[in-house]
């Protein structure tokens, strides 16, 4: 008794043996409803009942934040395309970064499990001294997404505040200041790093500070160091346990001892996202 392999059909029976292209399209759409968004547009390459159970509206409903409409308001404007799109589309579209608030600020979501990560640039940023070019410029920088930093030179009073608001998803969350020591370029296609200026870091600590508007608050104290290397200092985490509310974030890092001067560091930007994602200092 043989076996038709390229029909399916057993040659004395006569029966079509099934194929995963025979499975429903509502089957398969359930069975994706369990899976990881990279899973799932790798399965839709298999066939055509795959290809358009991965459409469905009600697995990407699943995979988006809770508060994915609230970030479609805030990133597209009302021309946008994307607020009558499929949830496929919309997702597609946020796991890119996103620039809002007049490209001061970047959001995009992991695509692996739709987390939220914010970036905001040290433009968004309230720097005391930063309109006096004795202390403080803004370089560009290839080395950041806002092609832009805000670097120091020397300065008795350090002080960098900034506040948000915004709705997250039910979560803990972590937000770092991406400092660097020293001011990189390129010389002959080669990465090298001006230290020049910096000093006064291992003499105190820099302070940095976290609170949010329903009464977290979070504190810690770092020296800065690693010359040469862009580090996420770990300012500290806040819960949301209510994803339909704004919550207010104030952060700051200072270093007001005027005993000493310091400088030579590079401001890049605020990081913010789920707990347990990426390095920290």
């Amino acid at each position: 008794m043989g076996v038709n392999l390229s029909g399916g059909v057993t040659d004395t029976e006569g029966m079509v043996q099934p194929r995963l292209g025979d499975i429903p399209e509502s089957c398969v759409a359930l069975v994706f409803m369990y899976m990881d968004p990279p899973e799932i547009c790798k399965l839709a390459r298999l066939n055509r009942a795959f290809r358009g159970a991965s459409w469905a509206d009600f697995i990407w409903e699943s995979k988006l934040p809770a508060n994915y409409r609230f970030i479609v308001d805030k990133v597209f404007d009302e021309k946008s395309t994307v607020k009558n799109s499929g949830k496929r589309d919309i997702y597609t579209k946020l796991c890119r970064s996103n620039s809002f608030d007049y490209g001061t600020k970047e959001i995009w979501l992991d695509k692996n499990n739709g987390g939220i990560h914010l970036s905001i640039a040290s433009k968004a940023l309230s720097i005391t001294g930063i309109d006096d070019r004795r202390y403080w410029n803004f370089i560009a920088s290839d080395e950041s997404r806002f092609q832009t930093v805000a670097y120091l030179q020397q300065t008795w009073w350090l002080e960098v505040n900034g506040e948000f608001d915004f709705q997250f998803p039910l979560g803990k969350y972590s937000l770092f200041f991406r400092l660097h020591l020293g001011r990189s370029n390129k010389r002959l296609g080669r990465r090298v790093c001006n230290s020049e200026h910096v000093h006064g870091w291992n003499i105190k600590p820099v302070k940095f500070e976290l609170t949010t508007s329903n009464g977290q608050r979070a504190v810690s104290e770092y020296y800065l160091d690693n010359p040469g290397n862009w580090v996420n200092y770990h300012v500290g985490d806040f819960v949301v346990d209510n994803p339909h509310t704004l919550i207010k974030i104030k952060y700051s890092m200072t270093q007001i001892d005027c005993t000493h001067t310091k400088g030579g560091v590079c401001v890049d930007s605020v990081l913010i996202h789920p707990s347990g994602v990426g390095k920290e200092h």
